[in-house]
């Protein structure tokens, strides 16, 4: 049986961001094309459905890590702040956006929360594994696995 562990994240989370987009399940609030990642980024993103990206990037951190709590993904999520003449100096990243993301993902049902920290449904794995499964037809070297 094919999971999420099996394939690229790279293509797991480009395919799990269109379908969130398509089924209107996770939509983009008012003020994220305004928003900075963090304190590390000099600038918004760039890509437009950039919401959509890191709610999928973010159901994928809480199927492989969980549970976790919000602290935990904005360490995943920080980075380098520029600091010009010192030292750079790692800064975690934004919690408002991990916190919205993931509260969409809990009332779309992939995600829950429970005293240890947040983890992902049944319902949840089961659409991360299907989406695998249909990822993995597409890569011929993968396939025969």
């Amino acid at each position: 049986m094919t999971t999420a562990f099996d394939v690229p994240a790279e293509s797991l989370i480009s395919a799990v961001s269109k379908e969130l987009k398509e089924n209107d399940k996770i939509n983009t609030p008012t003020w994220a094309m305004f928003v900075k990642t963090g304190v590390h980024k000099e600038r918004r993103p760039e890509n437009p459905d950039w919401w959509y990206v890191r709610t999928a990037a973010l159901l994928r951190r809480v199927y492989v890590d969980g549970p976790v709590g919000i602290s935990r993904l904005q360490t995943k999520y920080g980075g380098n702040k520029d600091r010009g003449t010192s030292p750079e100096k790692f800064k975690r990243g934004s919690g408002s956006i991990i916190r919205h993301a993931l509260q969409q993902l809990e009332a779309a049902g992939y995600v829950q929360q429970s005293e240890e920290g947040r983890t992902v449904t049944p319902a949840g794995q089961s659409y991360l594994d299907n989406k695998a499964a249909e990822i993995i037809k597409d890569i011929p070297e993968l396939s025969k696995y």
